[in-house]
C-alpha cells in the first residue's frame, strides 16, 4: 500500500469514527410473518406466543389474501342475515350446492373464508438508542380484536373496528431480539354490533381476518404529545388546541405550535406544568386577518405543527392537519360557513371486491371522490362503519362532506339501550373515531349507526347524542341513520321523502300515478323543525353486467353472476345480457332523476343519501348502482348526463304531466336549485325545446334576475302551444341558468287520430271463445288485449308489473314490486311505427306497464320474439312479453297485456299506442313468424264464464 492510499484510508475511518450514530426512531413491521389458524381456540392454552408459528403470510393483509382459510361450503360460517334461504333447500339450486361447483346468490364469494382466531408472529430488534423510551406498536386497522404478547408476556386485549390499535410496549421491551405475537379475532363475542353491520358483515367488504394500512413500533420521548383536538373558530379566526400529553414525572414542558398552509400564522408557544400520567392542556392559535375557510369548493387545509420540549431538552413532534369551517344548522337549513348547503350524498358500505377490506391509501380514495364529484355528489355517507384516516385526508382535499358511523347495524342479532355490552363500547368506539379523525374538516356529521332496534333505543340514543353535542360542536349529531327521529338531533336522517318506500311496491308515487315531476316533500317534511336528509333514497335496479365477472380477481368471485348467467341461458336468452343491461339502465337512471328532482324541489331540504351510485352486492345481490362496484361506469348513463340533474346548480321545471296531444300546450313553471360558490348576479335563463336530431323547434328565455343560494328559487313559467308538431314524436324541452342546464323528455300525439282503411276488420277481444277460435281459423286478425288481472297466476299473472325497475330486489324484500326491470323494444319495428319509442322504458310507456301485466313465454312458446319484452328479475330471468305477434290457424293475432279498453278515453299514450299496432295490423307488414295453437291462447285468461 502507498503512503497516499494509506492517507485515504486513515481519513476515512477518522471520518466514520467522528460521525454521529442516527438510531430511527420507526421500525416498518411490513412484510412476512410467521401465522398459524387456531381454529380450536388452544393458541392461549399451548402458548403459542412462546413457539414459532409454522406458517408465513404477508402482512398488511388478511387471510383470504393470503389465501389462507377454508373453502366455501354449506358449513361456512357466514356472518349477515340472509333472508332468503331458498340456496339451502330448492332444487333449482341443487347444482349449486355441490362442493366442486358450489356458488352462493346472495353476495359475492370469498375465495377462502375463516372465522376465529388467527396468530402472527414477528421477530424484532429493539435498538439501543430507544432504550429509556416509549415504544409504540401501531396497528392502523386491525379486524377485529387483537391481542399483543411481547416474548411471553401479554401485553393487552383492543377491539376497534374504526381506529387504530395502538399499544405502549415500554414496558415490555429492553433492547435486543424479542418476539412479537398478535392473534386477531373476527368473531362476534360479547360485542355485539349486528351481524348486519358493514364493520363486519360478509354481505360487502366480507368478514376478513388480519392486519391491515400501516403497522409499525416507533420510539417516542416518555413525555410526548398524546393527542390534539383543534377546534376551529371561524368568527373570531383562531383554533384552540386541546393537548393530551403524558408526562414521565412532573415539571415544566414547552410547546411551539406552527401552524402552516395557504396562509402561515404567527408561531404560538406556551410553557405549562404538567404531573406525572396524563395532561391536558389548552392553548388558542391566531390565524390571522386573511384566514381561508374550508367548504366543498374551497377544500383549504392547514397544518399544525406542534413540538413538545421538556426541561431535559427530550422534544416530541406532533403533526395533523384542519381546516377552519363551521358546519351547523338553522331554519331547517344546514350551514357550512353560514351558507346554506345541499347534501348529494351516495352510500359507501365498505364494498372493496379486489381486496375485501377498505384502502388505506389516500389515493384509491380521492379516485373514489373524484368519480362521486364527477357524478355531482358532495357527501358520502359511511354505513355503519367508520372509514380509515386516508378516506378523510381524500375528503379534506376533495371538499367532501362526510357522515360516519360508529360501526353499528344494533338490529336483527342485538339491540341498543338494553343494557348489553356493545351500549358501553358505542359510547368507547366514538371516543376513539372522534381522537382519531375528529379534526378533519370532513367529518362534518355523526350517527351511532343504521336503523337501530330493541325497545329502549330512543331513550339511549337521546343520551347519545346530547353527550356528543356537548362534549364536541365541531359537527353535527344524528341519533342514527333512518330512524329515530328525534327532538336532540341536529337533523334527520329519515327515509319517507322519497318516491318508493319500503313496502309500498305498486302504490308508490312513480307506481301509482301518471309521470309528472310537479310533486315534493314540502308535506313530508311539514313537521320536522330541524334539516332533513333523506334516508336511502332510489335503490332502483339494474340487470347484472355480466362482463363484469372478469374483474373479480382479488380476494371474491361473483358466483352469483355466474348463478344468474346460467339460468339466462338455460332460458334461451344469453343473447340478450347486454341489452337487458342497457335497457334497463336506462330506466334506473330514469328512476334516479325522478327521485333526485323530487328532493331538490322541496323548499329547506337537507340534502339526499342514494343508495347507491355503485352496486351493493350483498343483502341478496341489490344491483343500485349506475356505477359497478369497483366505482366504473356501466355504459349507459355518464357522469356528464348524470351531473344534469344531480349538481350544485340544478334548473328544474315543475309539470304536470310528460304525455300531450298537439292541441295542448306545454306548461311548466321553471325554478333552479342553487347551491353554488356564491350567488349568481343579473342571470338569464333559457329554454328550448328540440326534436330528437337536435333541431331546437321553439327557444326562449325568462326574465333576468339575482339568484340566491338556496332552492325552490322561482324563475317563470312558459305556456308553450304544441300544434307545430304534426306527427307522433318525442321532444327534449331544456332549461339552461349560466352553464348548468337539464332536460326532460316529452311526447306529442296528433289530436285527430288518421283514419285507417282495414282497422274495422280487426277483431279485439279482452278474451279467447270459440267464436274468435273460429275467426281465426277462418283468416281473421285479432288483438287479443287482456284486462288487468285477467293473466292467471301460471301465465305470469303473478308477477308485479310497475313502470319502475325493482326496489332494491326480491330476495331481502321477501318478494316485493315491481318484480321486473322495464322494457326491451325494437323500435324499428313497425308495430311501433306510429308510437315513437327508445329501446327501453321511458315515460311514455307508464300507462303500458300501469295497464299491463307480463305474459310468461315459457308456458307458451319461448322462442317467440315479442314486439315488447319486460326483463324478468336476474333471479328466474323468465322470457316475458307486454306484446307479441304471431299466426294463429289461418289468421293472425297481436297478444297484448296491455288493456286497451279500461278507461281508454283518458289514457294519451294507449290510444296512440293502439292506433300504432291497428295500423300496422291493417298493412301489408304484418306478417308474423312464429305460430301459436288456439290451446295456447286460451291459456292467457280465467274461463270463468265459459
Amino acid at each position: 500500500m502507498n503512503w497516499k492510499t494509506l492517507i485515504i484510508v486513515m481519513v476515512m475511518a477518522l471520518t466514520f469514527s467522528c460521525r454521529k450514530t442516527t438510531v430511527s426512531n420507526k421500525i416498518d413491521l411490513a412484510g412476512e410473518w410467521q401465522f398459524a389458524i387456531d381454529s380450536l381456540d388452544a393458541g392461549v392454552t399451548e402458548k403459542w406466543f412462546a413457539k414459532n408459528l409454522g406458517d408465513v403470510v404477508q402482512l398488511p393483509g388478511s387471510l383470504t389474501s393470503n389465501g389462507k382459510g377454508d373453502d366455501i361450503g354449506l358449513n361456512t360460517p357466514w356472518t349477515g342475515q340472509i333472508v332468503d334461504s331458498s340456496f339451502f333447500k330448492d332444487p333449482e339450486y341443487a347444482k349449486y350446492r355441490e362442493p366442486n361447483n358450489f356458488k352462493v346468490p346472495f353476495w359475492l364469494q370469498p375465495v377462502k373464508y375463516y372465522k376465529g382466531a388467527a396468530w402472527f408472529q414477528k421477530k424484532i430488534d429493539i435498538p439501543k438508542g430507544w432504550e429509556g423510551k416509549d415504544i409504540i406498536l401501531f396497528l392502523e386497522r386491525c379486524h377485529w380484536e387483537s391481542r399483543v404478547w411481547i416474548d411471553e408476556q401479554e401485553v393487552g386485549m383492543q377491539n376497534s373496528l374504526g381506529a387504530p390499535h395502538v399499544y405502549n410496549l415500554a414496558g415490555f421491551l429492553c433492547p435486543g431480539k424479542h418476539t412479537l405475537t398478535v392473534c386477531i379475532d373476527n368473531r362476534i363475542k360479547d360485542i355485539d354490533p349486528g351481524l348486519n353491520s358493514h364493520s363486519i358483515s360478509d354481505h360487502t367488504q366480507t368478514n376478513w381476518n388480519g392486519i391491515v394500512g400501516q403497522l409499525f413500533l416507533e420510539a417516542r420521548a416518555v413525555t410526548n404529545i398524546q393527542n390534539i383536538q383543534l377546534f376551529p373558530d371561524i368568527q373570531h379566526k383562531e383554533v384552540k388546541a386541546k393537548v393530551k400529553i403524558k408526562s414521565s414525572d412532573a415539571g415544566k414542558i414547552n410547546l411551539s405550535m406552527k401552524v402552516s398552509g395557504p396562509t402561515s400564522p404567527e408561531i404560538k408557544t406556551a410553557e405549562f406544568d404538567v404531573q406525572p400520567g396524563e395532561n391536558l392542556v389548552a392553548i388558542t392559535i391566531p390565524m390571522g386577518d386573511d384566514v381561508k375557510l374550508w367548504d366543498e369548493f374551497h377544500p383549504e387545509i392547514y397544518q399544525l405543527q406542534s413540538v413538545l420540549t421538556d426541561t431535559a431538552g427530550a422534544t416530541d413532534t406532533l403533526i395533523t392537519t384542519f381546516g377552519m369551517r363551521e358546519f351547523t344548522a338553522a331554519n331547517r337549513q344546514i350551514l357550512i360557513n353560514g351558507n346554506p348547503v345541499f347534501l348529494r350524498g351516495t352510500l359507501e358500505c365498505a364494498i372493496f371486491p379486489k381486496t375485501g377490506f377498505p384502502p388505506t391509501d389516500k389515493a384509491e380514495w380521492l379516485r373514489i371522490l373524484k368519480v362521486c364529484r364527477a357524478h355531482g355528489l358532495n357527501h358520502l355517507r359511511f354505513h355503519s362503519w367508520c372509514p380509515p384516516k386516508a378516506a378523510f385526508e381524500a375528503a379534506d382535499e376533495a371538499g367532501f362532506y362526510l357522515q360516519v358511523e360508529t360501526s353499528s347495524w344494533a338490529n336483527q342479532s342485538t339491540t341498543l339501550g338494553d343494557g348489553k355490552p356493545f351500549d358501553k363500547y358505542l359510547y368507547e368506539e366514538t371516543e376513539r373515531m372522534i381522537e382519531a379523525y375528529g379534526n378533519h374538516p370532513s367529518f362534518c356529521m355523526l350517527s351511532s349507526g343504521n336503523e337501530p332496534g330493541g325497545p329502549n333505543y330512543r331513550a339511549f340514543l337521546t343520551e347519545f347524542v346530547t353527550y356528543w353535542k356537548r362534549k364536541d360542536n365541531r359537527r353535527l349529531y344524528v341519533s342514527a341513520a333512518g330512524w329515530p327521529d328525534l327532538d336532540v338531533n341536529d337533523y334527520m336522517n329519515t327515509p319517507n321523502p322519497r318516491i318508493q318506500g319500503w313496502g309500498e311496491e305498486l302504490k308508490s308515487i312513480i307506481n301509482a300515478g301518471p309521470p309528472k315531476s310537479s310533486y315534493d316533500w314540502n308535506d313530508r317534511i311539514l313537521t320536522f323543525t330541524k334539516p332533513v336528509v333523506s334516508h336511502e333514497i332510489g335503490q332502483w335496479c339494474v340487470y347484472p353486467n355480466f362482463k363484469e365477472i372478469q374483474k373479480y380477481d382479488g380476494v371474491v368471485r361473483a358466483k352469483n353472476f355466474e348463478i344468474f348467467q346460467e339460468t339466462l341461458t338455460e332460458n334461451g336468452m344469453a343473447h340478450l345480457a347486454d341489452s337487458f343491461l342497457l335497457a334497463s339502465g336506462k330506466l334506473q337512471a330514469l328512476c334516479y332523476k325522478a327521485d333526485i328532482e323530487a328532493a331538490l324541489r322541496t323548499t329547506g331540504f337537507g340534502g339526499f343519501q342514494l343508495l347507491g351510485l355503485h352496486d351493493f352486492p350483498g343483502q341478496g345481490t341489490a344491483l343500485v348502482g349506475v356505477l359497478d362496484p369497483f366505482w366504473e361506469e356501466k355504459g349507459y348513463i355518464s357522469p356528464a348526463e348524470y351531473s344534469r340533474f344531480c349538481n350544485s346548480t340544478v334548473p328544474l321545471a315543475r309539470m304536470k304531466k310528460f304525455i300531450f296531444k298537439n292541441n295542448e300546450s306545454l306548461e311548466a313553471e321553471i325554478e333552479v336549485a342553487h347551491f353554488g360558490n356564491k350567488p349568481f348576479t343579473a342571470i338569464t335563463p333559457k329554454w328550448k325545446i328540440t326534436d330528437i336530431s337536435g333541431k331546437v323547434v321553439q327557444e326562449g328565455q325568462l326574465t333576468t334576475t339575482d339568484i340566491p343560494l338556496g332552492n325552490a328559487f322561482k324563475l317563470g313559467g312558459i305556456n308553450v302551444p304544441l300544434g307545430f308538431a304534426k306527427t307522433a314524436q318525442k321532444l327534449i324541452f331544456e332549461v339552461s341558468v349560466e352553464n348548468f342546464a337539464n332536460q326532460w323528455d316529452i311526447w306529442v300525439y296528433p289530436a285527430k287520430t288518421e283514419i285507417v282503411t282495414g282497422t274495422e276488420k280487426i277483431k279485439v277481444v279482452q278474451q279467447m271463445d270459440a267464436a274468435t277460435q273460429k275467426f281465426l281459423e277462418d283468416g281473421g286478425t285479432v288483438l287479443l288485449t287482456l284486462k288487468k288481472g285477467t293473466l292467471p297466476a301460471e301465465m305470469g299473472g303473478d308477477i308485479k308489473t310497475g313502470f319502475s325497475s325493482i326496489f332494491w330486489n326480491t330476495a331481502w324484500t321477501k318478494g316485493q314490486g315491481p318484480h321486473t326491470l322495464g322494457i326491451l323494444v325494437n323500435p324499428g319495428h313497425p308495430a311501433l311505427a306510429e308510437f315513437p319509442s327508445e329501446y327501453h322504458s321511458n315515460w311514455q310507456w307508464w300507462d303500458a306497464m300501469h295497464y299491463g301485466q307480463a305474459m310468461n313465454l315459457a308456458k307458451i312458446d319461448a322462442n317467440i320474439k315479442p314486439v315488447v319484452r319486460v326483463i324478468d328479475d336476474w333471479v328466474t330471468n323468465r322470457p316475458l312479453a307486454l306484446v307479441f305477434e304471431a299466426k294463429a290457424g289461418n289468421g293472425k293475432i297481436i297478444v297484448s297485456s296491455i288493456d286497451f279498453v279500461t278507461d281508454i278515453n283518458n289514457r294519451t299514450e294507449a290510444q296512440q299506442l293502439l292506433f300504432s299496432l291497428k295500423k300496422y295490423m291493417a298493412g301489408e307488414k304484418f306478417n308474423p313468424l312464429s305460430q301459436i295453437s288456439s290451446e295456447k291462447l286460451m291459456l292467457l285468461t280465467f274461463h270463468k264464464s265459459l
